[in-house]
């Protein structure tokens, strides 16, 4: 049985091109590029957010954003590592970021609800800064004290 599934396993990751399959230096430059265009487009979202009807705009700027930068992980690990990585088991709180996408883009476009766009902006950026630091040892529990010895 094990070895079935194993064999669909690299069936998979056949299919999907991994990031070894890159060199080191397209991996570096897709990483780069796809982070900064996710930061551009969340920064644009927020300027954006001003103008008559800005919620929508914003919205939709802020979650391609944090999309591009949550996919700019997909060059240095792979996007199927990646996919694993994130719904491990300590990382499974973290990707509520995808479902604050959904419900952004759900609130600004068709409930034309700012307060709830706004939130669910907060939600993604705090879930992807929880996400982020999953894979820097120690950040976590760094940032709980932090956080703790601030409310204390």
């Amino acid at each position: 049985m094990e070895k079935i599934e194993d064999k669909e396993e690299q069936g998979l990751t056949l299919q999907v091109p991994d990031a070894s399959s890159l060199s080191f230096n397209t991996r570096l430059k897709w990483f780069a590029i796809s982070f900064i265009s996710g930061i551009f487009f969340c920064i644009l979202g927020t300027g954006l957010l001003c103008l008559p009807g800005g919620i929508k705009i914003f919205a939709v700027f802020y979650t391609f954003g944090n999309t591009a930068a949550l996919a700019s992980t997909c060059f240095s690990m792979g996007p199927v590592k990646q996919l694993k990585k994130m719904f491990e088991t300590m990382r499974l709180l973290a990707t509520v970021m995808l479902l604050c996408f959904v419900l952004n883009l759900c609130a600004a476009l068709w409930w034309h609800e700012k307060g709830l766009a706004v939130l669910f902006c907060r939600l993604q950026l705090l879930s992807m800064t929880w996400n982020s630091l999953s894979y820097i040892p120690y950040a976590r529990g760094a940032v709980i004290k932090c956080c703790s010895s601030l409310l204390s």
